[in-house]
C-alpha cells in the first residue's frame, strides 16, 4: 500500500502517526485516508493495517458501513434478513486538498463517492498535541456535508437488524497482542459492560499502552460506544446506534473524538484526568 502524499503528525519532534491520503486498496475495501502508524511518545504502536482477521479495518479514519445502501466500511455488507453479504457496492473517500498543514497536523477535503457520484463532503481536522512526557492527544473532527439535491441517511448493520453491530463512524483499530486489551469507563469495566453504552470517555489498556477516548461535543457524548476486545481490539463511537441519522440536502453532520495516546497502563483516576486535560486543550 503506497502514497504519493504522507504527512507525518509529530509531537515535541518526535513522530507519532503517519496519515495515508492515497492508499492503493481494492475497491473491496472501501478506499479511504487513514492515520498508521500511530505510536506512543516512546515508539509503541498501536494501531493495526489490514490486519489479517479484517483486512478493511484501517488504522485510525472514519468508516461508515452504510451510506444511502453505499458501503464505506469495506468488506461484506449486512443486509436484513440474509445477514453478511457480497456486494458490489463499495464507496471510496477521496482526497482532494489540504487547506492547512503543519507538522502538528492538518485540515483536509475530502470525497465521498460512490457509483460515479459525490454523495458527501467532508472537512477534517487532525491535530497531536503533548500533553505529559509518556503521553499526547490526537484530536479528531470530521464534518459531513449532503452535496446531492436528495436526502440521505447514514445506517448500520444494527439499523438493518444485526443487534449490538452499531458500528461507524470515527474507528480506531487498536494494536492485538497475545492478551486482550481491559477496557473500562469511569463506572464500568470488561466489553459486556461498555460496548453499546454512552460514557464521556472510555480506555483501552494493552499491554504497555493506554488509549483513552472521548467524545469533545455534546452530539458526540451523545452517540454510544462501539467496543471490541475478544475479538479484535477495537473502539469506535456510534453514528447509527438505534435508528438511521438523517443528512438533509445541504446540512453538515459533525463529530469530534479526542484520544489520548498513552505509554503504560492508565488506572481510572490517570486516565480521567488525562482526557480531561486533552478535551481541554
Amino acid at each position: 500500500m503506497t502514497t504519493t502524499d504522507s504527512p507525518v503528525l509529530r509531537v515535541a519532534g518526535r513522530p507519532v502517526g503517519r496519515y495515508v491520503t492515497r492508499p492503493e486498496l481494492p475497491a473491496r475495501l472501501s478506499p479511504r485516508p487513514y492515520v498508521h502508524p500511530v505510536t506512543t511518545l516512546a515508539g509503541t504502536a498501536v494501531t493495526e493495517l489490514s490486519p489479517a482477521d479484517h483486512l478493511h479495518h484501517l488504522g485510525v479514519g472514519v468508516a461508515v458501513p452504510d451510506v444511502e445502501g453505499f458501503n464505506f466500511w469495506g468488506g461484506r455488507t449486512y443486509v436484513r434478513d440474509q445477514g453478511p453479504t457480497e456486494l458490489d457496492n463499495h464507496g471510496a473517500q477521496r482526497h482532494s486538498s489540504f487547506q492547512l498543514r503543519d507538522p502538528d497536523g492538518f485540515v483536509e477535503e475530502l470525497r465521498w463517492i460512490a457509483a460515479g457520484a459525490e454523495l458527501l463532503r467532508e472537512r477534517r481536522t487532525v491535530a497531536a498535541t503533548e500533553l505529559t512526557d509518556a503521553a499526547w492527544a490526537l484530536d479528531f473532527t470530521f464534518s459531513l456535508t449532503n452535496v446531492t439535491s436528495d436526502p440521505l441517511s447514514i445506517g448500520s448493520p444494527a439499523t438493518n437488524g444485526r443487534p449490538g453491530a452499531a458500528y461507524g463512524g470515527f474507528f480506531w483499530r487498536a494494536r492485538k497482542e497475545d492478551r486482550s486489551p481491559d477496557v473500562f469507563t469511569a463506572g464500568a469495566e470488561g466489553e459486556e459492560h461498555v460496548h453499546g453504552h454512552r460514557a464521556d470517555w472510555l480506555a483501552l489498556a494493552g499491554s504497555t499502552w493506554t488509549l483513552v477516548f472521548a467524545g469533545a461535543t455534546e452530539q458526540t457524548r451523545r452517540d454510544p460506544w462501539f467496543v471490541r476486545t475478544g475479538e479484535y481490539p477495537g473502539v469506535g463511537s456510534s453514528l447509527a446506534h438505534d435508528e438511521r441519522v438523517p443528512i438533509a440536502p445541504g446540512d453538515t453532520l459533525v463529530r469530534r473524538v479526542v484520544t489520548v495516546v498513552a505509554d503504560g497502563r492508565l488506572d481510572r483516576h490517570g486516565a480521567a484526568a488525562l482526557i480531561r486535560k486533552a478535551v481541554s486543550l
